[in-house]
Order: structure tokens, then sequence, then C-alpha cells
């Protein structure tokens, strides 16, 4: 009964929080009933509006994607043959109704980035990730464990190699190239349409190699020059037919030290003698070659930037040089990228004579707005003689590579102050001591930034001596691999040194005058060819140097645009640096090319994709998309099919190349 007293409460006892709660409810309809006949609406906050917007555009995403997989394959072509007109065969198709078969094997050098890496030894943190890919494929790595990626792709910064306890080692096979990335392709394209003509895995060769090391290292390291060697005389002796080398980007001044390494005597050289490229290369089709370096590779090594990183730097100020999650992106990306020894080898080479100096370049009177169309480029090639009246209204030399400040780059040379960095004093950073990223800005100090803002402008002669500056460690290690000068002797034994190999200007290609050369690149694109910078005097732990993306010139004909000027090229590599060599470096018998291997330009002039549809466009001057590029592709088959460049044309030209090379000075 007691129990039975406790349950029933009293009928006028009001039990506790029974009856706020109701009311709480009721107000809370009423409240509901009011806004809604009132018209108002509940507060959102921002997390609800990124809820939202993040929903929504993962819908979008997924009903997208449903879509494009439910379609039918043929439906893409479709919708761009009923834009643009019927499509152009493939050039696999075409030239195999041509009746063109495999012939010479083909051996393709990928360029640096483009091959991938894959971990063979690492630390605790890369645990279950024996011979998984840390360059190329998803990147899955990067966003899981950055720092743990960042330190497995950093080489030693003494030696130049693996540090203790980490073998990263390059893919091996067709698919180390093919692919960079899911659905971005490097050689697939090429590859598929050699297949249409008889070749195969047999016929083909990809020469993947470490491309973070120096040329000379690989070979140390990993013997691949040795089995580039070996696979090329295993192919040549199997076909009976000497191969055709396809080398893009890095991968091309890569080839040519292994040409001077091939012949040179063991043990430094491969020991094949002065008639192994005569024996075993029909011709070497170069693709985007940058022979005499590329400017876009000082900005890299200087402030860990370029024209697209400097504009999404002034987009979302302070966003890369933040502590974001402990990782301060521009520094962790210097700090690796520096011990990337082969990323010295593209620094521009030739000095003054090749690049120009404060008063003149070999581009000067250059407009990217002069040619719109592949048609009037090539009708205006060579004929742009009034182009340089116009460019003299305000003063600007291509050959000022680095520019503190627009004032400066603009000039005149008897206007300019400078003050000699070279034997300034190396102040003390408080924050070496304190910053989570070393960097050798660190040991620079306040004074020794300020002396290398205070010389204001920076040719080609004078960009090694500023890089040996700012990074000692590094361009040590640069100096015992590459070299940047151009020699008055090529008979001086000390051009026997592997360190040269690589320079066009300081080696002579191999006695082999039945062999061809190709340079084949894209144009039509505004190429990086020098930079405004500024310096940031509170830097702190980060880089004291930025280019200036304030600097601008809103004239239409005007090459300066954030802090960068552009010339003619692939994006990429100068116009300049792909072409001069074939156009007159080489061409003919000269000091470098002593037996006369005949060279030939096929320059590609750039037209971007019709819509989204055609993908990375099957005209593409770009550096890497140029890859896809048809009549290329088609142009490097001819050869491999038995061809000469009689079946090409010669020489195809749309830049003012052979103009360019006249203007430069250089003893043949």
């Amino acid at each position: 009964m007691s129990l039975l007293r406790r349950r029933k409460a009293p009928e006028n006892e009001i039990q506790p929080d029974v009856e706020p709660k109701l009311d709480a409810e009721e107000d809370d309809k009423k409240s509901r009933k009011k806004n809604v006949k009132s018209g108002k609406k509940k507060k959102w906050s921002c997390i609800d509006n990124c809820c939202w917007f993040v929903g929504c555009i993962c819908c979008v995403w997924w009903i997208l994607l449903f879509l494009y997989n439910a379609m039918p394959a043929s439906f893409p072509q479709y919708v761009t043959e009923a834009i643009t007109g019927p499509l152009p065969d493939p050039p696999g198709i075409k030239l195999q109704k041509e009746g063109l078969k495999a012939k010479h094997p083909v051996v393709f050098i990928p360029g640096i980035v483009t091959c991938g890496l894959e971990l063979w030894e690492g630390h605790q943190c890369a645990e279950g990730l024996f011979r998984k890919r840390l360059w190329g494929g998803t990147f899955g790595e990067v966003y899981k464990r950055p720092l743990c990626w960042v330190n497995h792709m950093t080489l030693d910064n003494e030696t130049g190699m693996d540090p203790p306890g980490i073998r990263v080692r390059p893919v091996s096979g067709l698919v180390a190239a093919d692919y960079f990335a899911p659905g971005y392709f490097v050689w697939a394209v090429l590859i598929a349409n050699l297949a249409r003509i008889g070749y195969e895995e047999k016929t083909m060769y990809m020469a993947a190699y470490d491309w973070r090391l120096a040329f000379q290292n690989t070979e140390v390291r990993d013997q691949t020059l040795s089995r580039i060697k070996s696979n090329i005389e295993l192919m040549v002796a199997t076909s009976g037919k000497k191969a055709v080398i396809v080398p893009h980007s890095m991968g091309v001044v890569y080839f040519l030290h292994f040409m001077k390494w091939v012949e040179a005597p063991a043990p430094v050289g491969g020991g094949g003698g002065p008639d192994w490229c005569a024996k075993h290369i029909k011709a070497v089709m170069n693709i985007g070659g940058p022979l005499l370096g590329v400017p876009k590779s000082i900005a890299g090594l200087f402030s860990a930037e370029a024209r697209d990183i400097a504009v999404a730097r002034a987009l979302a100020p302070g966003v890369l040089d933040t502590d974001m999650f402990h990782l301060q992106t521009l520094e962790h990306i210097m700090k690796m990228s520096r011990t990337w020894d082969a990323t010295m080898s593209m620094i521009p080479r030739g000095g003054d004579t090749i690049w120009g100096g404060l008063e003149w370049s070999p581009e000067e009177g250059y407009s990217p707005c002069r040619s719109k169309s592949r048609d009037d480029a090539a009708q205006n090639s060579g004929h742009h003689e009034n182009q340089t009246t116009d460019s003299k209204a305000k003063y600007y030399s291509y050959g000022r590579m680095m520019s503190f400040g627009k004032d400066a780059a603009e000039a005149h040379p008897s206007d300019l102050k400078r003050i000699d960095f070279r034997d300034a004093v190396k102040g003390s950073n408080v924050a070496n001591n304190t910053c989570d990223v070393w960097n050798e800005y660190q040991d620079m100090g306040v004074s020794g930034t300020k002396a290398v803002e205070e010389y204001k402008v920076y040719t080609a002669g004078e960009i090694v001596d500023l890089l040996n500056f700012v990074a000692p460690k590094m361009m040590a290690r640069g100096n015992a691999h590459f070299s940047y000068g151009i020699a008055d002797d090529l008979d001086d034994p000390k051009y026997s040194h592997y360190k040269y190999w690589s320079n066009p200007l300081e080696t002579k290609l191999p006695n082999a005058p039945d062999m061809e050369i190709y340079s084949l690149y894209g144009v039509g694109i505004e190429t990086e060819r020098a930079y405004v910078y500024k310096r940031i005097p509170t830097a702190g732990c980060n880089i004291p140097f930025q280019i200036d993306t304030s600097a601008d010139d809103n004239d239409e004909g005007s090459c300066l645009k954030s802090g960068v000027y552009t010339v003619d090229g692939d994006e990429t590599v100068p116009a300049l640096s792909a072409g001069f060599m074939c156009a007159k470096g080489w061409r003919g018998k000269t000091r470098f090319n002593p037996s006369g291997i005949k060279t030939y330009i096929r320059e590609y002039f750039h037209a971007p994709p019709a819509n989204l549809l055609e993908g990375r466009g099957t005209q593409s001057g770009a550096h890497v998309d140029i890859m896809g590029n048809f009549a290329l592709i088609e142009d490097v088959m001819r050869v491999a099919a038995g061809g000469t460049s009689k079946n090409l044309g010669g020489d195809q030209v749309y830049s003012d190349i052979f103009k360019w090379s006249e203007k430069i000075n250089l003893r043949l």
C-alpha cells in the first residue's frame, strides 16, 4: 500500500518538469505558427550554409558522375562533332590506313615530375606503403600524411642522395609515365597510337629514372644509364633497326647527357666508344626540350613559386605562408625541391650571350597579341621588323630576368644604381633557432636579403651568382654536376667531365652524320621569361622574397602581367630555349655539331579545345598537353615507321625563332 501511495500523486499536485516542458512545446508551436503566418524564417548559421553548400556540390557531382558513366561511350564524340564538325582520325588509324607499320624500336625518356616514384623503404610513419606510389597516381598520401610524404620525397641536403632509412625508386615499365594521375595522360596517347601500327612492349621502352637526382647520380645509385644502354642495344639487336629516341622536357637534356656518357670510357662513362650513337640511334625527337634552360626554374629555386602560385598568393594573402595545420606550405616545398638536384639542370645556360643583358634581348619587340591564330603566325613569322619600333616607346629588356620593382625593370641602364651583393656580409636571423622549417634564407639574416634587393636587376649571367649567394649548400651540389657557360675550346680536356655533358654549349654532339635531331615544341602561349620581385622586410620564418603581382601593365600589347614578363613558348619553355640549338647552334657543321647531324624544327601552334568534352584537345601546344597533339604524334610515328624529314616536310615554324637566333652573337 505504501508503494501505491508513492506512485499515486494527489490530483491537485503538479509533477515537476512536466508542465514547463508542455508549456515550452506549446510556446514553440505557437511561435512557429506565428513565424509562418508572418513570413519570418529561422536564422541560419554559417555552419548551416556550409553544410548545405557542400551537400549541394556532392549531390551535383554524383549526379554528373552517374550521367557520365551512364551515357554511351560515343556520346562525347557525337556532341563534339555536332559542335565542331567531324573529328579527324587519330594518327594511329590514319597511318594504319596508309599502310605504315612498326619498324624502328622507340625509346621514351620522361621529363621532370612525370615519372612515378614508389616507396621501397621508409620510416614508421610510412607503414603500409611498401611499393605504393608516393609520386604520381592519386597522390593520396599527400592528404593523409603530408609531413611524412614531404620527408620521404626529400633527398639528403649534403649528398643529394637517399636520406638514412629511406629508399624511393622509379616505377618501371610503360606504366611509369603513361598517366601522371588518373585521367591525366602523359605518354598514353602516343603509346596507344603506336600500338595501332603494330608496336608493343618489346618494341617500346620507357626509360624511367629518378628525376630528382643529378643525372650522373642516377647511374651511381640505380645504374639507370647502363639500363638504357643495354635496353637500346637489345632492341636494336632483336629488330635489326636503329632506335628512335623520344625525350620530353627535362628528358631532353638527360638524354644529351646520356649520349656523352655512353661514348665516354668506363668507369665514369658507359664505354660504348665514339661510334655507339651512330650504330644505335636513327633519330632523336626532342619534345619541349629546355636545352638552354627555363627562366621558370629560377622562380622555383629562388622563392618556391611561379606565376600561378604568385597569383594564388595574391588572391588569398597569407594562406600559403601561414603555419596551417603545422605545415608551412611554401617553406616545405622549398626545403624539399632544393634537395632535387635535377632542377638545377634547368637554370638558364649561356648567360647574357644567349638571353640578353640590361639593354637587349633576342625577343625584343615580341607582343603577345601579335598573332591570334595559327594562320596569322605563319604569315607573320620572320616578318616583324617594325615591331621593335613600338617597343622602344617604353624601355624594357627581357634580359633582365629578375628585377626588384617595376621601376627597376623599366629604368634605363644609366639610371640604375646597383650595390654589388657578392661581397655583402650576411647577418644573423633571430628566427633561425625558432623556425620549424629550415631553409638557407635563415642563414642570411636581414642584411643579406637587403643586399639582394639593392642590386636591383639580375641578368642570366648574374643569376648563378645570385643562387650561389642565397643557397650556397644547394649550389655546391649543383655546381658539381652542372655547368651554365659557353665553351671557348671544346677540345679542352676539362670538358670531358660529366658536369658539362648536359649543356649543349659546352659539349659536342656525337659523330653520327646519318642521325637526325628534331626539336618539337608548342608556340602561341604566353610563357614566363622574366620576373618583378619584392622583398618582405618582416618575413620571419617565411621566404623573404615574392613575385610582385601588383606589377602590371594595362597596355594591350604589354607582356607584363602580375609581375611576370612573358614571351612566345609552350607555357613552360620559351621558344628560344627549345629551338635555338636546332635553328642555329647545331644547324650545319658547327663546333657543337662537328659531324653535321641534320637538325629540324617542328613548331605546333596552340589551339585550345573547342569544348569541355574534347578534354585537353588534339591541337594543344602546351608543355604536357602537346603529348596528345595529333600532328606531333603523326610526326613521331612517321619517323618511327621509317620516314625522314622529307616525309615530314622539313621545318615547320610559326614563331620568330630564326630571327631571334640571328640576334645571338655566338661563335660557331
